[in-house]
Protein backbone atom coordinates (compact mmCIF):
# COMPACT_ATOMS: atom_id res chain seq x y z
CA UNK A 1 0.00 0.00 0.00
CA UNK A 2 1.14 3.24 -0.90
CA UNK A 3 -0.25 7.03 -0.53
CA UNK A 4 0.98 10.23 -1.46
CA UNK A 5 -1.36 12.78 -0.09
CA UNK A 6 -1.23 13.78 3.64
CA UNK A 7 -1.55 16.69 5.76
CA UNK A 8 -0.71 17.38 8.81
CA UNK A 9 -0.20 20.01 11.58
CA UNK A 10 0.85 22.29 9.50
CA UNK A 11 -1.35 22.79 7.36
CA UNK A 12 -5.31 22.45 7.82
CA UNK A 13 -4.94 19.24 9.74
CA UNK A 14 -5.87 17.92 12.85
CA UNK A 15 -3.18 15.53 14.07
CA UNK A 16 1.33 15.96 14.20
CA UNK A 17 3.19 14.38 11.47
CA UNK A 18 4.34 11.68 14.28
CA UNK A 19 0.69 10.65 14.31
CA UNK A 20 -0.19 10.18 10.84
CA UNK A 21 2.93 8.31 10.35
CA UNK A 22 2.17 5.59 13.10
CA UNK A 23 -1.47 5.35 11.88
CA UNK A 24 -0.83 5.04 9.03
CA UNK A 25 2.38 1.88 9.64
CA UNK A 26 -0.26 0.48 11.37
CA UNK A 27 -2.59 0.32 8.65
CA UNK A 28 0.00 -1.30 6.56
CA UNK A 29 1.15 1.09 4.15
CA UNK A 30 4.69 0.82 3.02
CA UNK A 31 5.14 4.20 1.19
CA UNK A 32 3.92 7.46 2.78
CA UNK A 33 3.72 10.60 1.72
CA UNK A 34 3.33 13.79 3.73
CA UNK A 35 2.07 16.76 1.20
CA UNK A 36 1.19 20.23 3.30
CA UNK A 37 -0.83 22.59 1.62
CA UNK A 38 1.97 24.76 0.19
CA UNK A 39 1.98 28.70 1.40
CA UNK A 40 0.76 30.77 -0.93
CA UNK A 41 0.85 34.55 -2.16
CA UNK A 42 -2.80 35.37 -0.26
CA UNK A 43 -4.62 34.98 2.95
CA UNK A 44 -5.59 31.38 3.94
CA UNK A 45 -6.18 29.39 7.12
CA UNK A 46 -5.14 26.10 5.63
CA UNK A 47 -1.77 26.89 4.05
CA UNK A 48 1.21 25.91 5.81
CA UNK A 49 3.14 29.36 6.76
CA UNK A 50 6.24 29.72 4.82
CA UNK A 51 8.48 30.28 8.20
CA UNK A 52 7.54 26.79 9.40
CA UNK A 53 9.10 25.24 6.04
CA UNK A 54 12.35 24.64 7.87
CA UNK A 55 10.61 22.70 10.81
CA UNK A 56 8.39 20.91 8.48
CA UNK A 57 11.65 19.34 6.43
CA UNK A 58 13.18 18.92 9.37
CA UNK A 59 10.59 16.53 10.87
CA UNK A 60 9.91 14.78 8.12
CA UNK A 61 13.68 13.62 7.49
CA UNK A 62 13.34 12.90 11.60
CA UNK A 63 10.68 10.72 10.43
CA UNK A 64 12.36 9.05 7.90
CA UNK A 65 15.30 7.69 9.93
CA UNK A 66 12.81 7.09 12.49
CA UNK A 67 11.00 4.42 10.34
CA UNK A 68 14.22 3.62 7.81
CA UNK A 69 13.03 0.20 6.61
CA UNK A 70 9.77 -0.12 8.15
CA UNK A 71 7.92 1.99 5.64
CA UNK A 72 8.95 4.63 3.49
CA UNK A 73 8.63 8.18 4.40
CA UNK A 74 8.29 10.78 1.80
CA UNK A 75 8.66 14.64 1.49
CA UNK A 76 6.08 15.88 -0.69
CA UNK A 77 3.81 19.12 -0.97
CA UNK A 78 0.47 19.68 -2.11
CA UNK A 79 1.41 23.16 -4.50
CA UNK A 80 -1.47 25.66 -5.14
CA UNK A 81 -1.59 26.81 -8.82
CA UNK A 82 -3.16 30.62 -8.69
CA UNK A 83 -1.97 32.02 -11.80
CA UNK A 84 1.05 31.69 -14.43
CA UNK A 85 2.98 33.52 -11.73
CA UNK A 86 2.36 31.10 -8.50
CA UNK A 87 2.23 27.41 -8.54
CA UNK A 88 3.78 24.48 -9.01
CA UNK A 89 6.87 25.90 -11.60
CA UNK A 90 7.56 28.77 -8.88
CA UNK A 91 11.20 28.58 -8.69
CA UNK A 92 10.47 28.87 -4.97
CA UNK A 93 9.12 25.46 -4.99
CA UNK A 94 11.81 24.04 -7.36
CA UNK A 95 14.12 24.98 -4.80
CA UNK A 96 12.52 22.94 -2.00
CA UNK A 97 14.07 19.38 -1.05
CA UNK A 98 10.98 17.74 -1.98
CA UNK A 99 10.85 14.20 -3.19
CA UNK A 100 7.53 14.86 -5.06
CA UNK A 101 5.13 17.44 -5.47
CA UNK A 102 1.06 17.41 -6.14
CA UNK A 103 -0.48 20.30 -8.10
CA UNK A 104 -3.97 21.31 -7.58
CA UNK A 105 -6.60 23.94 -7.41
CA UNK A 106 -8.52 25.09 -4.50
CA UNK A 107 -8.49 28.77 -5.29
CA UNK A 108 -10.30 29.99 -8.61
CA UNK A 109 -9.94 33.41 -9.88
CA UNK A 110 -12.72 36.04 -10.10
CA UNK A 111 -13.25 37.91 -13.56
CA UNK A 112 -11.24 40.82 -11.92
CA UNK A 113 -8.37 38.31 -11.26
CA UNK A 114 -9.02 37.34 -7.30
CA UNK A 115 -8.51 34.05 -6.26
CA UNK A 116 -11.23 32.63 -3.94
CA UNK A 117 -10.97 29.25 -2.14
CA UNK A 118 -13.61 26.68 -3.92
CA UNK A 119 -12.75 24.25 -1.61
CA UNK A 120 -14.17 23.18 1.57
CA UNK A 121 -17.68 22.94 3.28
CA UNK A 122 -20.73 23.51 0.29
CA UNK A 123 -22.60 26.06 2.16
CA UNK A 124 -19.43 28.85 2.11
CA UNK A 125 -18.54 27.59 -1.61
CA UNK A 126 -22.34 28.61 -2.27
CA UNK A 127 -21.95 32.09 -0.33
CA UNK A 128 -18.94 32.44 -2.77
CA UNK A 129 -20.27 31.74 -5.58
CA UNK A 130 -23.09 34.77 -4.86
CA UNK A 131 -21.13 36.93 -3.77
CA UNK A 132 -17.59 36.92 -5.64
CA UNK A 133 -18.85 35.14 -9.00
CA UNK A 134 -22.26 36.47 -9.34
CA UNK A 135 -23.88 33.10 -9.16
CA UNK A 136 -22.15 32.24 -12.64
CA UNK A 137 -21.12 28.41 -11.78
CA UNK A 138 -20.32 27.90 -15.76
CA UNK A 139 -17.20 30.54 -15.53
CA UNK A 140 -16.19 28.72 -11.88
CA UNK A 141 -16.13 25.49 -13.78
CA UNK A 142 -14.62 26.37 -16.67
CA UNK A 143 -12.30 28.72 -14.90
CA UNK A 144 -10.91 25.66 -12.55
CA UNK A 145 -10.34 23.31 -15.17
CA UNK A 146 -8.45 26.34 -17.12
CA UNK A 147 -6.08 26.61 -14.86
CA UNK A 148 -5.29 22.83 -14.15
CA UNK A 149 -4.48 23.23 -18.08
CA UNK A 150 -2.39 26.04 -17.47
CA UNK A 151 -0.93 24.29 -14.71
CA UNK A 152 -0.22 21.21 -16.74
CA UNK A 153 1.65 23.60 -19.16
CA UNK A 154 3.97 24.89 -16.98
CA UNK A 155 5.19 21.84 -15.58
CA UNK A 156 7.20 21.23 -12.15
CA UNK A 157 5.02 18.59 -10.09
CA UNK A 158 4.40 14.76 -10.67
CA UNK A 159 0.79 14.40 -9.61
CA UNK A 160 -2.49 16.10 -10.34
CA UNK A 161 -4.63 16.78 -7.17
CA UNK A 162 -8.54 15.79 -7.13
CA UNK A 163 -8.92 16.28 -10.63
CA UNK A 164 -12.29 17.24 -10.95
CA UNK A 165 -12.82 18.03 -7.35
CA UNK A 166 -15.31 21.35 -8.47
CA UNK A 167 -17.75 18.84 -9.42
CA UNK A 168 -18.57 18.26 -5.89
CA UNK A 169 -19.02 21.84 -4.40
CA UNK A 170 -20.44 22.58 -8.13
CA UNK A 171 -23.22 19.81 -7.95
CA UNK A 172 -24.65 21.63 -4.75
CA UNK A 173 -25.46 24.60 -6.62
CA UNK A 174 -26.59 23.16 -9.93
CA UNK A 175 -27.03 19.13 -9.60
CA UNK A 176 -27.03 18.24 -13.41
CA UNK A 177 -23.37 20.35 -13.54
CA UNK A 178 -21.43 16.70 -14.55
CA UNK A 179 -24.01 15.87 -16.77
CA UNK A 180 -23.65 18.76 -19.65
CA UNK A 181 -21.49 17.79 -22.58
CA UNK A 182 -19.70 21.11 -22.15
CA UNK A 183 -17.91 19.74 -18.42
CA UNK A 184 -17.56 16.30 -19.82
CA UNK A 185 -15.35 17.91 -23.14
CA UNK A 186 -13.40 19.96 -19.70
CA UNK A 187 -12.79 16.75 -17.83
CA UNK A 188 -11.32 14.79 -20.86
CA UNK A 189 -9.34 17.43 -21.97
CA UNK A 190 -7.45 17.76 -18.46
CA UNK A 191 -6.96 14.09 -18.60
CA UNK A 192 -5.66 13.99 -22.16
CA UNK A 193 -3.37 16.91 -21.33
CA UNK A 194 -1.71 15.08 -17.70
CA UNK A 195 -1.36 12.10 -20.05
CA UNK A 196 0.47 13.74 -22.34
CA UNK A 197 2.91 15.33 -19.68
CA UNK A 198 3.28 12.63 -17.92
CA UNK A 199 1.77 13.40 -15.17
CA UNK A 200 0.02 10.93 -12.31
CA UNK A 201 -3.16 11.25 -12.14
CA UNK A 202 -4.58 10.49 -8.22
CA UNK A 203 -7.60 8.48 -7.80
CA UNK A 204 -8.50 10.71 -4.10
CA UNK A 205 -10.22 8.63 -1.98
CA UNK A 206 -10.98 11.38 0.99
CA UNK A 207 -14.74 11.71 0.45
CA UNK A 208 -15.62 8.29 -0.53
CA UNK A 209 -16.72 7.01 3.16
CA UNK A 210 -19.31 10.07 3.66
CA UNK A 211 -20.76 10.07 0.23
CA UNK A 212 -19.45 7.66 -2.40
CA UNK A 213 -17.83 9.63 -4.86
CA UNK A 214 -13.72 9.57 -5.81
CA UNK A 215 -11.86 12.43 -7.11
CA UNK A 216 -11.95 12.01 -10.69
CA UNK A 217 -15.45 10.51 -9.99
CA UNK A 218 -16.01 7.06 -11.30
CA UNK A 219 -17.93 8.55 -13.86
CA UNK A 220 -14.96 9.42 -15.89
CA UNK A 221 -12.41 6.47 -15.02
CA UNK A 222 -13.66 5.00 -18.39
CA UNK A 223 -11.50 8.09 -19.81
CA UNK A 224 -8.46 7.04 -17.25
CA UNK A 225 -8.37 3.89 -18.98
CA UNK A 226 -9.20 5.07 -22.71
CA UNK A 227 -5.68 7.40 -22.44
CA UNK A 228 -3.65 5.00 -20.42
CA UNK A 229 -3.44 7.31 -17.35
CA UNK A 230 -0.91 6.93 -14.72
CA UNK A 231 -2.67 6.63 -11.49
CA UNK A 232 -1.98 6.50 -7.77
CA UNK A 233 -4.10 5.82 -5.16
CA UNK A 234 -4.58 8.86 -2.60
CA UNK A 235 -6.37 9.19 0.66
CA UNK A 236 -5.77 12.88 1.38
CA UNK A 237 -5.87 11.96 4.72
CA UNK A 238 -6.17 15.24 7.58
CA UNK A 239 -6.87 12.80 10.06
CA UNK A 240 -4.72 9.52 11.96
CA UNK A 241 -8.10 7.84 11.70
CA UNK A 242 -8.57 8.56 8.25
CA UNK A 243 -5.10 7.16 6.68
CA UNK A 244 -6.54 4.54 4.84
CA UNK A 245 -10.50 5.63 3.92
CA UNK A 246 -11.52 4.77 1.21
CA UNK A 247 -8.27 3.07 -0.10
CA UNK A 248 -9.49 -0.54 -0.80
CA UNK A 249 -12.79 0.39 -1.94
CA UNK A 250 -11.14 2.21 -4.78
CA UNK A 251 -8.40 -0.55 -5.30
CA UNK A 252 -11.31 -3.20 -5.78
CA UNK A 253 -13.07 -0.99 -8.71
CA UNK A 254 -9.62 -0.47 -10.65
CA UNK A 255 -9.35 -4.07 -9.70
CA UNK A 256 -12.92 -4.75 -11.24
CA UNK A 257 -12.51 -2.44 -14.09
CA UNK A 258 -9.17 -3.88 -15.52
CA UNK A 259 -6.83 -1.08 -14.56
CA UNK A 260 -4.55 -1.66 -11.90
CA UNK A 261 -2.07 -2.35 -14.42
CA UNK A 262 -2.00 1.47 -14.51
CA UNK A 263 -0.94 2.03 -11.13
CA UNK A 264 2.35 3.64 -10.87
CA UNK A 265 4.06 1.47 -7.99
CA UNK A 266 6.37 2.89 -6.62
CA UNK A 267 6.40 5.85 -9.08
CA UNK A 268 9.15 7.82 -6.93
CA UNK A 269 12.20 5.70 -7.40
CA UNK A 270 11.68 5.59 -11.21
CA UNK A 271 11.36 9.33 -11.43
CA UNK A 272 14.52 10.10 -9.60
CA UNK A 273 16.41 8.15 -12.09
CA UNK A 274 15.42 9.62 -14.64
CA UNK A 275 16.06 12.85 -12.97
CA UNK A 276 19.33 11.94 -11.89
CA UNK A 277 20.41 10.70 -15.22
CA UNK A 278 18.71 13.99 -16.84
CA UNK A 279 21.04 16.29 -14.47
CA UNK A 280 17.60 17.57 -13.08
Amino acid sequence: MENYHSHTEFCDARASMAEIAESAFKAGFKVWGISPHSPICCPSGANMKSEDMDAFIAESNRLKNEYNDKMKILTGMEIDYLSESFGPATDYFKSLPLDYRIGSVHFVRTKEGKPVDVDGPADRFLKYLDSEYDGELQYVAETYFAMELEMLEKGGFDIIGHLDKIGDNGSHAWLELEDQPWYADLVEEVIKEAVEKDVIIEINTKKFEASGRFFPAERWWPLLKKYDAKLVLSTDAHYPDKVSSGYNAAFDRLRSKGMLSQLQSNFLSERLKIRSRNGI
